[in-house]
């Protein structure tokens, strides 16, 4: 039954199976950043961790800081989305602030904000949409919390990939899924929660095993060759949930 169902997955990518797509925690190391996508058939969430004497922004282009780039900057005002303005000028606030925080949280030096909104935004906003894909971003963090420039090698650029999610986490749940990170990975696959699940087992596109082992925080797939699989958990209540992951 398992193996059946696996094998149907790559075919419901772009049905209605997956009403919900994820990057899943992405780490920035140029800036110590990590970044994670979130989207919905109406909504775009993203989670965006950095240091707390920073400001952080991410800009949704493969061309950085080009004149019309749309971004968002958390900094020590109130606006967060922005436009830019070409490289060397500073980015200008959105007349209509289409990104909602919805919490920002500080521990340990560290800085977690999760921010909303809605997949089109606004007049000049990158309008997402809620299908598997990838997504080219560039991203930097300042030398303190007030919009300036980001100081030498605080920058960089990643692609992203969306993947089918089962269920986008809300906000206020996060904490409790077990997760996966990086995503697209490329030698150890780290586990979030990993305390709430038995055993997980890593398939194919065709549906075949390839790895398997027990509860652990991480996973070595280092291994397995490049493409497309799906990963297995074996919850402790017994049920079981999917995601996909992507091997560079």
């Amino acid at each position: 039954m398992t193996k059946n169902l696996l094998k149907m997955l790559p075919l419901l990518i772009g049905g209605t199976m997956f009403s919900q797509f994820s990057t899943g925690v992405v780490s920035l190391p140029t800036t110590a950043m990590t970044i994670k996508i979130d989207t919905d058939p109406t909504n775009v969430t993203m989670t965006l961790t950095g240091s707390s004497t920073a400001w952080l922004g991410v800009g949704f282009s493969p061309d950085g800081m080009a004149a019309g780039a749309d971004g968002f900057i958390y900094n020590s005002t109130a606006n967060r989305d922005y436009m830019f303005n070409g490289v060397g000028v500073t980015p200008s606030a959105d007349a209509v602030q289409n990104w909602t925080e919805l919490s920002n949280t500080v521990a340990s030096g560290i800085r977690t904000l999760v921010v909303r909104r809605t997949l089109a935004g606004g007049a000049g906003d990158k309008a997402f949409t809620n299908a598997a894909g990838t997504l080219d971003i560039f991203y930097g963090k300042g030398t303190s919390t007030s919009l300036a420039y980001h100081g030498a090698g605080n920058k960089d650029y990643a692609t992203l990939t969306l993947s089918p999610s089962l269920g986008v986490d809300d906000a206020n749940t996060s904490a409790k899924r077990v997760g996966i990170y990086p995503n697209p990975v490329k030698d150890v696959l780290n586990i979030t929660n990993s305390d709430k699940i038995n055993s997980l087992k890593i398939y194919d596109s065709t549906g075949k095993q390839v790895l398997s082992q027990k509860s652990a925080a991480t996973m070595d797939v280092s291994q397995l060759t490049k493409g497309a699989y799906f990963i297995e958990f074996e919850n402790i209540d017994g049920s079981k949930s999917y995601e996909k992951i992507i091997k560079n």
